[in-house]
């Protein structure tokens, strides 16, 4: 694939944002989904920022273990974040986060049902978002667990505010560490 502009990415992020949007305000205008809550309190942040580094640090230590993933997140954050610039990273963090757990874990599970089953329909639809091309298939894998995670964090909480502070912060560690050349790259393992 071809290197992306960073005008290419910023519209690619931005119009990704709105059409998941779209969807699922449309979602829940054309049918009966109760949105899970969105509870600004104290613990829900704590607990958004915990999940959120714990998520990170795992993708760490996969990342050092799993070869196929680390190729799949090399080339994921090499072709989103190299043509970036530092200020554009705020965005990567907060439309991503907000629109997907919108769609996914505010609108999609309860749908589904908060259960097991609405968790993977959930949570495959959320990792497949993720696939750019089918030699990522490890990063989808690795999309989808997360997805799951953060729906058991919806559901265990009872607030949409845990997974979308967790995801922004995700977004935003992992887009800072390698934008500033913190994170590593199979390249230089």
């Amino acid at each position: 694939m071809e290197p992306l502009t960073r005008i290419q990415v910023l519209i690619a992020m931005g119009v990704t944002a709105v059409v998941l949007l779209l969807v699922a305000k449309l979602w829940m205008h054309l049918g009966s989904v109760n949105l899970l809550p969105v509870k600004l309190t104290t613990e829900a942040i704590l607990q958004g920022v915990g999940l959120g580094l714990g998520v990170t640090i795992a993708s760490s230590i996969i990342y050092r273990f799993w070869a196929a993933y680390r190729i799949s997140a090399d080339y994921y954050l090499e072709l989103v974040l190299k043509p970036l610039l530092i200020p554009d990273l705020v965005w990567l963090g907060l439309l991503p986060g907000l629109s997907e757990e919108l769609l996914f874990r505010g609108v999609m599970l309860p749908e589904f049902g908060l259960t097991l089953e609405g968790v993977l329909i959930s949570s495959v639809c959320f990792g497949v978002l993720h696939l750019s091309n089918f030699k990522q298939w490890a990063y989808v894998v690795w999309a989808t667990c997360i997805g799951a995670l953060f729906a058991y964090s919806a559901i265990w909480t009872g607030n949409l505010l845990v997974p979308i502070v967790a995801h922004v912060l995700t977004n935003l560690i992992a887009a800072f560490m390698w934008k500033l050349g913190d994170y590593p790259r199979a390249s230089n393992s």
